[in-house]
């Protein structure tokens, strides 16, 4: 379908602004805390993963291994139901690089296919309630360290594999999978050789005032993927990475009930709602958010291939600077098609201000399936460019953003 710009002043349906609520977690989510120690752990700078593990799996529900000082190295580690990892300021976590460590079974963990499934993550909490991780130490996942036996990092086989249009074989650094209540607090992740947090089909999930880092270069290091998750509260955190800051997804289950606030974003692929919107994303409600220095801003993305209904979704209080899209609502995400129908409705952007000049895109499916979105004070500032095909636009914005920083929302 044609791409075209249209000057701003033939694009907009001008209808009375309303109110437009949204959707948000139904929980009342407080700041967690970190539950009590049943044992304590010393790294000693060697493979730490049998001793971890032997605690983890005697520890009482409802406390937590704390890793009490120094480095500790480690491959996969399980967290069990009820049970919390912690790691204080001033310890490290640092994963393996061992390939053999995390594969599946079939020896493909560090190499190159077609389905990128090859191996198991770092952490895992599965099928648990009230698990978590907690503390102001650092996970790192050892993203750009060369494979044991390899003169190849994680990420140098990411770019092969994209060189190639395969998928790369590394390991997630954290995976929750099919689980209830399940928090992460304080924590820094840092370098994952894949996504850095996902969940998928986990029904109350809090993380809060946790750093993620990651340089702009590492392909798919997404920061938090909640995926096909409900009761989500994403809050007060840093996330700077490489592919989406934030990537709420629909993949195998609908996404429901999310709320973001508080948060401060550098580079990275900005709020992305997407790729995969299969079994519908709805009632999400982002506040006070920054983003400086991303590709992307409020990012919403599907296509026919993995198409989806998002709807009732609220940004409101988002300061963009220095973004190359600032706002891209794109039905056609990677020309992928299939039988799925993407559609974008009660989409809400409300106190927004856009600081430098960028690329605004609106690609809806058909006339009778636009985008719906509403526009309310929404300040950009002059010299942007606009693409629209297939939009119905509720409200207007006005050429008038100044300032050159938008300070943080979240971690000052």
């Amino acid at each position: 379908m044609e791409q075209y710009a249209l000057k701003l002043s033939a694009t907009f349906v001008i209808l009375v602004l309303i109110h437009t609520g949204s959707g948000r977690d139904l929980r009342n989510v407080t700041e967690p805390k970190i539950p009590p120690s049943c044992t304590r752990l010393t790294g000693n700078g060697v493979d730490d993963t049998n001793t971890i593990q032997r605690a983890l799996d005697k520890c009482s529900k409802g406390k937590a291994v704390e890793l009490s000082s120094g480095t500790f190295y480690s491959g996969p580690l399980t967290i069990p139901s009820g049970v919390g990892l912690h790691i204080p300021e001033g310890v490290t976590l640092k994963a393996s690089t061992t390939a053999a460590l995390y594969d599946m079974g079939d020896n493909k963990c560090g190499t190159i296919d077609d389905l990128g499934l090859g191996c198991k993550p770092f952490i895992t909490i599965l099928r648990a309630t009230g698990s978590g991780i907690y503390g102001k130490g650092v996970i790192n996942g050892r993203g750009d360290t060369r494979m044991t036996g390899s003169n190849m990092t994680w990420w140098h086989l990411a770019r092969e594999a994209l060189a190639v249009r395969k998928l790369q074989n590394n390991p997630r650094l954290i995976q929750i999978n099919d689980s209830v209540d399940i928090t992460v607090y304080q924590i820094t992740l840092m370098n994952s050789p894949f996504y850095h947090l996902t969940t998928s089909e986990t029904y109350g999930f809090t993380v809060w005032g946790i750093t993620i880092s990651a340089p702009t270069s590492a392909l798919n290091s997404d920061g938090i993927d909640p995926v096909g998750s409900q009761n989500v509260t994403i809050a007060y955190c840093n996330v700077t990475t490489g592919d989406d800051n934030i990537g709420i997804k629909a993949l195998t289950a609908p996404s429901r009930h999310t709320s973001v606030f508080n948060n401060f974003f550098g580079h990275g692929d900005g709020l992305a709602i997407g790729s995969e919107t299969n079994f519908g994303v709805s009632d999400v409600t982002v506040s006070n958010l920054t983003i400086n220095n991303a590709h992307n801003g409020i990012y919403i993305k599907s296509n026919s291939f993995r198409g989806g209904l998002v709807t009732d979704v609220l940004f409101e209080n988002v300061c963009i600077n220095n973004v190359q899209w600032p706002i891209n609502l794109d039905t056609r995400y990677y020309h992928m098609t299939g039988s799925g129908v993407p559609s974008f409705r009660n989409i809400t952007i409300r106190n927004v201000k856009v600081l430098t000049n960028g690329t605004f895109i609106f690609h809806g499916v058909s006339n009778s399936n636009p985008i719906e979105v509403t526009f309310d004070d929404v300040h950009i500032k002059k010299g942007f460019t606009f693409f629209e095909s297939y939009t119905q636009f509720t409200g207007t914005w006005v050429e008038d953003a100044s300032g050159s920083q938008c300070g943080h929302f979240g971690n000052e």
